[in-house]
């Protein structure tokens, strides 16, 4: 049995207990593309998967609903892979480890990818039964969202004839989400300069940090791990002299980064400064974020590696400290109208250093067009100043929010019948697909809808059962109501 087998919705459970078995890491999802290929020949079910591997499943209408306009139902196929440092698991071959948790579903020692499976689980369900009444339905499972949208940015999708667009990639139940940020990844490179240097060979680690979804949480204050250890290395820097080694910090540049790790190296009579220096730091910072992330904590010890030590020289050394310092991070401005809503940030995602460059990766976000050209022209000005490079990839559109959405307040006046109140309709910062594919579809009515998760992207991802149940129920009231 299944660590789900006693769940309802049986069905929608059993599915997503299934493609949890299946690797589906952005860039790696193969086997999981094939599974909705093989799932499709089993249900008799006309399928397309293309060369990036999108799916675009077709069920004809049931009895009833032959002149109803059809529903496009989408969502992605990968997951954020995150994991603690004590798992073993193998993102490129393993599938990750169930578990109940009360009323959530969580994964043992790694990201649930509650985002975006469960919308695949509710979409299969759907495609099997016999039972479910809907109109004509085109389902759509893109690759890559999680790296940049190319998925979405590369399907052919003119052989489809809806124009109402079920996105099930939101994570709140209640929430009728009709408009989202745009977005980019951006990444900018520092070349440097090595030396062999004689001296103590420290590791410095900052640890035990929150993160999280970088456009759903960039707004509650969460430290960065990157930029707390630029933050470090810049106190260290007017006390003591030290050359870097290595700094690598986050993996995913969309995700919050919960740890960051430096080398370097300086004269032994210094390093108990350096503990000085870290124990003041660490102070400081346990008090600035004692509400978001109380956990952190500024680890030192002493490597025995063999001198002399390759290091970067000491004027790469200031460059890379400044280079990450001067970017901007974050926040950058709150929208003027929607009260709460991030209008427009950055999250410096991933940080590696090597013994030919520094690299930096984020992600930005904005709601407004020209305001994501600005920063993403600001930080490439800013780069290049200080002798670096920059690429952007990934960029895609906002999906901005219609006043006047026939497909919007259809479902919403589904939700009010069944739940006695109206839900909240809200644009949100983070980056959904519904922009990409409208730009595609001319005419597309499109809304985003999901359960309730909690801390998407980071390793205490957690999935509400009861909310899936609710949510379920209410996407086929909406599919069956004409």
């Amino acid at each position: 049995m299944g660590v789900l087998s006693n769940l309802e919705p049986k069905e929608v459970f059993s599915y997503f207990e299934e493609i949890s078995s299946i690797p589906r890491a952005s860039y790696h999802e193969g086997k999981i593309s094939d599974y909705c290929v093989a799932f499709a020949k089993k249900h008799n079910l006309e399928c397309i998967q293309d060369e990036l591997k999108n799916i675009i499943i077709i069920k004809e209408a049931t009895s009833g609903y032959e002149q109803e306009e059809p529903i496009i139902i989408q969502g992605h196929l990968d997951m954020v892979c995150e994991k603690t440092s004590d798992c073993t698991i193998d993102f490129d071959t393993d599938g990750i480890k169930l578990q109940i948790e009360g009323d959530y579903i969580t994964a043992d020692g790694t990201t649930l990818g509650g985002d975006d499976g469960i919308a695949i689980a509710y979409a299969l369900a759907i495609l099997a039964s016999d039972t479910i009444a809907h109109p004509r339905l085109e389902v759509i499972f893109t690759v890559s969202e999680e790296v940049g949208m190319e998925g979405a940015s590369g399907i052919d999708v003119s052989m489809l004839k809806g124009r109402r667009l079920l996105n099930l990639d939101s994570e709140e139940e209640g929430f009728l989400l009709a408009g989202c940020a745009g977005g980019a990844g951006i990444k900018c490179r520092l070349p440097v300069h090595c030396v062999s240097t004689q001296g103590s060979v420290l590791e410095i680690e900052v640890s035990g940090l929150n993160g999280g979804h970088s456009g759903v949480e960039i707004h509650k204050g969460r430290a960065n791990a990157n930029i707390l250890m630029g933050r470090i290395l810049i106190q260290l820097a007017k006390h003591v002299t030290y050359h870097l080694a290595s700094f690598a910090g986050g993996s995913k540049d969309n995700a919050i980064p919960r740890g960051s790790k430096v080398i370097l190296c300086l004269a032994e009579k210094e390093i108990s400064k350096v503990k000085e220096v870290l124990e003041e730091i660490q102070r400081d910072i346990s008090n600035e974020y004692a509400v978001t992330d109380k956990d952190i904590r500024i680890s030192l010890k002493q490597e025995d590696a063999p001198l002399p030590f390759k290091m970067l020289d000491k004027d790469s050394t200031q460059k890379a400290i400044l280079f990450l310092n001067a970017m901007p991070n974050g926040i950058q401005t709150m929208s003027a109208d929607v009260e709460g809503l991030v209008e427009t940030s950055l999250n410096l995602g991933i940080l590696e250093l090597n013994y030919e460059e520094m690299l930096l990766s984020y992600a930005v976000r904005s709601s407004v067009g020209s305001a994501k050209k600005a920063l993403l022209e600001k930080i490439t000005y800013l780069a290049e100043a200080l002798g670096g490079s920059v690429e952007i990839s990934g960029d895609y559109p906002a999906w901005e929010y219609k006043r006047n959405s026939a497909f919007r307040e259809k479902v919403a006046s589904v939700y009010e019948k069944m739940y006695k109140k109206p839900p909240v309709i809200q644009a949100i910062h983070a980056g959904l697909e519904c922009g990409l594919l409208a730009g595609k579809l001319p005419g597309l009515d499109c809304i985003s809808i999901g359960p309730d998760m909690q801390d998407v992207h980071t390793t205490e991802e957690k999935l509400s059962i009861s909310s899936t149940k609710r949510v379920w129920e209410f996407i086929l009231e909406a599919l069956k109501t004409k």
